[in-house]
């Protein structure tokens, strides 16, 4: 007898009886386990043969595969209970987490995710949902950093690219906040709040005298600023005339928003294009050498695409760097 009172030989007595199972029911060879059954009925004293050794020693009609099976199950349960109870706790985390966000608690809000994200590193929300806590805290090189693990965790979740986009407009890395948000974009096309802040980050880089990366052809770095103008290449990337130009209400209402964008006197400041102006207004025809300028015409079309977006005033992100 053992110090807790068992008996080890009801369960050497049922190795050996599976054992003895297996080799009736052609799972083993008795080739394979007689030395090990030989070994386990002396080391135990007990005899297989003996009728009322078998009657007071085997768990029969169980099996040993039928106890495993119910222990295996029982862990199973306990584990799944256990899941659930973590997946509870985190929830709850979360929810605590973004009660604090509302009210302006950051670095409360920020230790709640903290705690979620040790229970479930698994999860990409309480990645994003910390990088939100910490670019309304004005830690937004933190918050790049976390929608990165949020990425990493699920690159599908649209929102860590938004993040993300936020996290880069505020450090004032323009391109990389385009980047982002039109990645973002790309997950999730219908999303208003990525245009609006998409549109904002590619008019600071117009402002900045700089080419948005990526741009379309209908206005983007490299396009016809023209194009979709009906008469004036669109359609066919012809050259267009003075006089459709003129009479064109799309180019003139175009040319109007240039005119008043700050980046058109950063442009002009181009001896290049001063000197192309200049030449037009001598030779009107000198336009068609001028759209031959693929660094002019990008340069255009970026000022177009910028021209009319909604940053500084009317955009989430225009705001924000505003108050900056």
């Amino acid at each position: 007898m053992t110090a807790k009172g068992k008996d080890p030989k009801k369960l050497a007595f049922a190795i050996y009886e599976y054992f003895s199972d297996s080799i009736a029911d052609g799972t083993i060879k008795p080739d394979d386990v007689e030395m090990s059954m030989q070994c386990i009925s002396e080391a135990f004293g007990f005899d297989f043969s003996d009728e009322t050794q078998k009657k007071a020693l085997s768990i029969k009609p169980t099996s040993l595969v039928t106890i495993f099976d119910v222990f295996a199950n029982t862990q199973k349960r306990v584990a799944d209970n256990k899941l659930d109870e973590i997946k509870a706790k985190v929830e709850a985390l979360k929810n605590q987490g973004n009660k604090l966000v509302a009210e302006k608690k950051y670095q409360q809000a920020i230790a709640k995710y903290t705690q979620a994200i040790e229970l479930a590193p698994d999860n990409a929300v309480y990645y994003a949902n910390r990088a939100a806590a910490y670019s309304q805290d004005d830690d937004h090189a933190n918050a790049v950093e976390d929608s990165k693990r949020a990425i990493e965790v699920d690159p599908s979740y649209s929102k860590a690219y938004s993040r993300m986009g936020h996290a880069h407009f505020c450090l004032g890395n323009y391109e990389e906040s385009v980047e982002a948000y039109e990645t973002g974009l790309k997950l999730d096309p219908s999303n208003a709040a990525m245009k609006q802040n998409l549109a904002a980050a590619q008019q600071k880089i117009t402002e900045n005298g700089g080419v948005v990366p990526g741009a379309s052809s209908g206005g983007g770095a490299g396009g016809n600023p023209f194009a979709g103008m009906p008469g004036l290449g669109g359609a066919g990337g012809g050259m267009p005339d003075i006089a459709s130009m003129l009479g064109n209400p799309d180019f003139m209402n175009m040319a109007s928003k240039m005119m008043n964008n700050p980046a058109i006197s950063q442009m002009m400041k181009n001896p290049a294009v001063a000197e192309m102006a200049q030449k037009m207004m001598q030779d009107p025809s000198a336009l068609s050498g001028m759209m031959q300028d693929p660094n002019l015409m990008s340069q255009l079309g970026a000022l177009n695409g910028g021209a009319g977006a909604p940053g500084g005033s009317g955009s989430s992100e225009g705001k924000k760097k505003k108050k900056k």
